[in-house]
């Protein structure tokens, strides 16, 4: 791996989403050798996924260099790696390009995609946690875009200009109201060939309203909202298949003939081989941590952002997997860390 030997302790950051740059940043001001590890060697802006998706910026707007944070820093590293396993016992991991020591090991690994075992839905739909999905999403609506414009056939063509977003959270409404601005906006004029009205966009949520991790408040502002630009709402309704041609749900009076069905209904955490199966709550995929990101069992292991489940009084199922916990977790972890090195209480 190529990093040398320092006689400052340790500090490996596995993953550079929000919770893993927010620590690393704070700790590479301090006397620390900080080792920042991901998969990709740039930070991915996941909010603004969907824009990609529906061509209204570049990747490379919402794509930031790991390195640029580390290059200033005497004694701070980014390898492009994928850590593979970890050995508590000898605080080591393994990643794909080696095996590495640490003093304190953090796991930022965020979220993945959860199908809730939907194995056609994994099969034929489409899926958004990375820029290169985002892309493939954007392709797609756009060759079918492309392909309704030489059908003739009303029958045939009706499936190219109908998309169905399945999940009303955050992603899936963000995803409609791009997708409802593309049909009127970009549409008319870009495929002047095509008639606007015959584009349907639906959007199915298995819960009574959208966005139900969010007010009541902004839920009905945001129905409104995406009724206004032409989206249908189909609430209190289940996806049970998708075999790439049809969709169908729970109830057996509606189903939908689609090329684009868009899976944005659920993520889960994305943890390492190695812990104790105890420190990991198996529906979730998340770790258990205590209220200072310790996980359950480990005192020099953390968890924080999206793979950290942290349960208190008023997030009794731990906090929300969004972008603002996982950046104050970040910075608590870093000012704790500091601590610790100081032999004081967290």
């Amino acid at each position: 791996m190529n990093i040398p030997i320092s006689e400052n302790p340790r500090v490996v950051i596995v993953g550079g989403g929000f919770a893993g740059i927010s620590l690393a940043k704070r700790l590479l001001k301090e006397k620390l050798q900080v080792i920042l590890l991901d998969r990709n060697n740039y930070h991915t802006f996941q909010p603004l996924l969907y824009q990609v998706s529906t061509s209204g910026l570049e990747p490379d707007s919402i794509a930031y260099p790991l390195r640029k944070i580390t290059r200033h820093s005497k004694d701070g590293y980014f390898r492009l790696a994928e850590v593979e396993k970890i050995i508590p016992e000898e605080n080591l991991i393994k990643t794909s390009i080696g095996d590495l020591t640490y003093d304190y090991l953090v796991l930022a690994t965020g979220s993945k995609t959860n199908f809730f075992g939907n194995e056609s839905i994994e099969e034929h739909g489409m899926w958004m946690k990375t820029i290169p999905q985002a892309l493939n999403i954007r392709s797609l609506i756009l060759e079918n875009l492309e392909q309704a414009v030489i059908t003739e056939d009303p029958e045939k063509r009706k499936p190219l200009l109908n998309f169905v977003v399945a999940g009303a959270g955050p992603t899936g409404v963000e995803l409609c109201g791009a997708i409802a601005e593309v049909r009127n906006h970009i549409v008319p004029r870009d495929f002047r060939d095509l008639d606007p009205t015959e584009i349907e966009i639906h959007l199915i949520e298995g819960l009574d309203r959208v966005l139900p991790p969010m007010s009541n408040k902004a839920s009905r502002e945001a129905h409104k909202f995406l009724e206004e630009l032409g989206v249908k709402i189909h609430l209190n309704t289940m996806v049970q298949e998708y075999d790439g041609e049809t969709v169908t749900t729970n109830n057996e009076e509606l189903s939908f003939k689609t090329a684009t069905f868009i899976w944005a209904a659920g993520v889960a955490g994305a943890p390492v081989e190695g812990l104790n199966a105890s420190a990991v709550v198996e529906k979730a995929g998340r770790y258990k941590v205590n209220l200072f990101n310790q996980v359950e069992g480990y005192e020099n292991i953390f968890a924080i952002g999206d793979i950290a489940l942290m349960q208190t009084e008023d997030y009794p199922k731990g906090y929300p997997m969004v972008a603002q916990p996982a950046i104050q977790q970040g910075k608590n972890l870093a000012r704790n860390i500091k601590r610790l090195l100081k032999k004081e209480k967290l």
